[in-house]
């Protein structure tokens, strides 16, 4: 079993894309729990907070790929949390959700750094729908496509090319890769790597990451990923 982290949430069932890890701040216990069960059947790995300072600590300490903020938060105003999120990460994505629906408090949360607005009650087709446009837009305002010798891999559309042919990678061999290609030549401990895979609490086989690592290299061709024995894992540069 994995030690505890922020990303704490019971883990979906594995689909075949990659999912987007999403950090959603909102104190309303059943609001969030029926939204994380949503969003996660949509795909989305989905970590649950219910203050804003716990919040900033688990945007500090393990990033998400975006965030859902709600402004009436028990401990501080979402507005403070964005303000104090801004201040230290300035391209992390975050939609508010809030009753707050006056265009003097749309305008302020959008002023101080928000990426969308949307009033509660919502439909639930239209938020997926702005996440996943939050998260092409996560794609494009960073480097879109990592490369690295006869690989190239798509952050924006999860792809993979290998010498210019597409090969399909399950959700935790995309996350896998990608980890590995954003450092190269740098070797990743496990416990680096099953951060990246797994949800704390989650019970996993002892030799899980070796089997990712297996059906990767297969993928990938020859001895690209290299094994630094007691340590963890490289991908080769050249």
């Amino acid at each position: 079993m994995r030690s505890p982290s922020y990303w704490n949430a019971p883990p979906p069932p594995e689909p075949e894309t990659a999912a987007l890890r999403l950090l959603l701040i909102e104190d309303n216990q059943s609001l969030a729990a029926g939204l994380a069960q949503a969003l996660r059947e949509k795909g989305f790995a989905v970590n649950h907070v219910t203050r804003g300072d716990h919040g900033l600590h688990a945007i500090q300490t393990d990033a998400p790929d975006l965030v859902i903020l709600d402004l009436g938060l028990p401990d501080m105003d979402g507005l403070d949390v964005l303000r104090r999120l801004r201040a230290g990460n300035r391209r992390l994505p975050v939609l508010v959700l809030t009753a707050r629906d006056t265009i003097n408090e749309k305008v302020a949360g959008l002023d101080l750094g928000a990426d969308d607005y949307l009033a509660k009650p919502f439909d639930m087709d239209e938020l997926e729908a702005r996440l996943r446009a939050m998260g092409r837009r996560l794609g494009s305002a960073t480097t879109s496509v990592l490369t690295l010798g006869n690989l190239s891999l798509d952050i924006a559309t999860r792809e993979l090319s290998v010498d210019g042919r597409p090969v399909e990678l399950s959700r935790r061999e995309y996350a896998l890769l990608k980890a590995l290609m954003e450092q190269p030549g740098r070797v990743l401990t496990r416990d680096t790597l099953e951060g990246k895979l797994y949800a704390w609490g989650e019970e996993v086989a002892s030799n899980a990451l070796e089997v990712h690592i297996h059906h990767l290299r297969r993928k990938l061709g020859g001895d690209c990923i290299r094994t630094v024995r007691g340590v963890g894992y490289s991908l080769r540069q050249s």
